[in-house]
């Protein structure tokens, strides 16, 4: 198996040096530019499994580069490596569809850790036995490629919003936690918010329910988390 290929996105020179050298120290291929437009392309056009991204760069900044990315369809994992580490722009980077938030400045050991961890969440997501087109009702959603079908026509999906459904799914009429989600999509150490979560299936349910207010498919079990019915109950007051 090939060893993962890291695009590193960062502007200090010392502090991108040292990265690089670390990453390729543990057989970790690096590509390292230091402006947001020309990470956009290398993304856009390269075939990389992790991109380490600072949020204040020249050219673009990291939260609209990644939103470019997600707005084309492109998956790739996204870090952010960032001095900027308040909840606001920790919530703002997860929303805007990044997979994890480190502020600066870090210790290597746990950038490591974290890396590990993100190419882990992906080999699961991969991996899993529920995968390809599932069905819900007459409807269905398509883990490989991010769509499906819902009661108000076709949509599309994150990855993050589909590996929230894909935990649900894979354990029907199970009630998942909200700190099983948080480590299994995110991992326990990038510390989303519980309103992270929440944001995410608000955007699930308008993707699958008829009416979000009475949902059928995702349902709320108060101050514990979620569960996905496969009989298509509908429920009123969980939004």
């Amino acid at each position: 198996m090939n060893e993962p290929k890291i695009l590193l996105v960062e502007d200090e020179l010392s502090l991108a040096e040292g990265i690089k050298l670390n990453l390729e120290l543990e057989g970790l291929p690096c590509v390292w530019v230091t402006r947001g437009d020309e990470a956009l392309k290398q993304i856009l056009t390269g075939q990389y499994d992790l991109v380490l991204l600072d949020v204040m760069l020249p050219g673009m900044d990291g939260f609209t580069v990644c939103k470019e990315v997600r707005d084309a369809k492109n998956y790739t994992p996204i870090l952010f490596l960032t001095a900027k580490n308040t909840e606001d722009d920790r919530v703002r980077g997860f929303e805007t569809g990044g997979d994890d938030y480190l502020g600066k400045p870090f210790q290597v050991t746990e950038l490591l850790l974290r890396i590990r961890a993100i190419l882990r969440r992906e080999d699961w997501y991969r991996n899993r036995s529920l995968s390809g087109r599932q069905r819900f009702g007459s409807h269905w959603v398509d883990f490989e490629n991010f769509c499906g079908e819902g009661p108000h026509g076709p949509f599309v999906l994150g990855v993050k919003e589909c590996m929230i459904l894909k935990l649900l799914m894979e354990q029907p009429g199970q009630v998942v936690s909200r700190a099983e989600i948080l480590d299994k999509v995110w991992g326990e150490e990038a510390y989303p918010t519980t309103r992270t979560v929440d944001n995410f299936i608000v955007r699930i349910r308008r993707a699958m329910e008829k009416d979000a207010h009475i949902p059928r498919w995702v349902h709320t079990v108060r101050s514990v988390g979620y569960l996905f019915d496969p009989e298509g109950t509908p429920r009123k007051g969980e939004d």
